[in-house]
C-alpha cells in the first residue's frame, strides 16, 4: 500500500508539481487548499504525513499544526516562503518535524518526506521500557509517564527524550542529537535541539529527572538529587 501524503497549499501550480514528484516516488497524494479544509482531511483521510503551507487562507499554517498537534504525532513538514529564521523556530515550537523554504527543490522535498517517515517509523520499532525516578518511557507504546500520569509529547519531543534517557548521565552534543534524533540528513540547525530542550524540560516537572546543559558541550539526563 503506497503511503499517503497530504498536501496543504494554496498554490495549485506548487500542488501539481509536489504531486508529481511524489507519485513517481511511490506516494499516494491528496490536497487541501486551505487551513480548514486540511484540517477536515487530516481526521477523513489519515494521511502518514502532511505538507503544510504556512501562509494559507482560511487558518494560516501555524494555527493548523497547532490544532493538529492537540490530538496528533502525524509528521509535519512545513513550507514558508521566507527565508527569516523566526518563521522556522515558530514552526519546530509548534511541532514541526521539518521545514522547506521556497522556492524549493523537488526533489529536496520529497527526500525530506522520506527521511521524516523513515525517522519516524523506525522510532516506533524501539523497545524497552526505560524506568528513571518517577519517569516511565515505553518506548514500544509511544508513551511516557510521570508518577502513573500519562504525558503528552511530540515526536521528536519523545525521541530525544528516548535517546538522553537510555544513557542517563552521558553528556550529548547538539550535533549528536541531530544526527540521533533527527537523522544525517537533517539540514536544520542545532538550534532545533534548543527549542525540543525547553520544551522537554517543562514536560519533565515532578518527574524525578531533568536535563542538564552541560555548557560548551551539550545536554545529559540526570536523576534528581534525593
Amino acid at each position: 500500500m503506497m503511503p499517503k501524503i497530504l498536501i496543504i497549499e494554496d498554490e495549485p501550480a506548487i500542488v501539481e508539481l509536489v504531486t508529481l514528484y511524489l507519485q513517481k516516488n511511490g506516494f499516494e497524494v491528496i490536497a487541501a487548499y486551505d487551513g480548514l479544509e486540511g484540517l477536515m482531511m487530516v481526521k477523513r483521510e489519515q494521511p502518514e504525513l502532511v505538507i503544510l503551507d504556512l501562509m494559507l487562507p482560511e487558518l494560516d499554517g501555524w494555527e493548523v499544526c497547532k490544532r493538529l498537534r492537540q490530538d496528533s504525532d502525524i509528521p509535519i513538514i512545513m513550507l514558508t516562503a521566507r527565508g527569516d529564521d523566526v518563521d522556522k523556530i515558530v514552526g519546530l515550537e509548534l511541532g514541526a518535524d521539518d521545514y522547506v523554504t521556497k522556492p524549493f527543490n523537488p526533489r529536496e522535498l520529497v527526500a525530506r518526506v522520506k527521511a521524516v517517515l523513515r525517522r519516524n517509523r523506525t522510532g516506533a520499532m524501539q523497545n524497552g521500557v526505560v524506568h528513571l525516578a518517577e519517569l516511565t518511557l515505553d518506548p514500544a507504546r509511544r508513551e511516557v509517564r510521570v508518577r502513573g500520569e500519562r504525558i503528552s509529547l511530540r515526536t521528536k519531543e519523545f525521541d530525544l527524550l528516548h535517546t538522553l534517557a537510555k544513557q542517563p548521565g552521558m553528556v550529548f552534543s547538539r550535533e549528536q542529537l541531530l544526527d540521533q534524533v533527527w537523522g544525517y540528513d537533517y539540514v536544520g540547525g542545532t538550534r532545533t535541539v534548543d527549542v525540543h530542550i525547553a520544551q522537554l524540560r517543562q514536560k519533565l516537572k515532578h518527574s524525578g529527572v531533568h536535563i542538564e546543559t552541560v555548557w560548551g558541550v551539550g545536554y545529559k539526563l540526570c536523576v534528581d538529587d534525593d
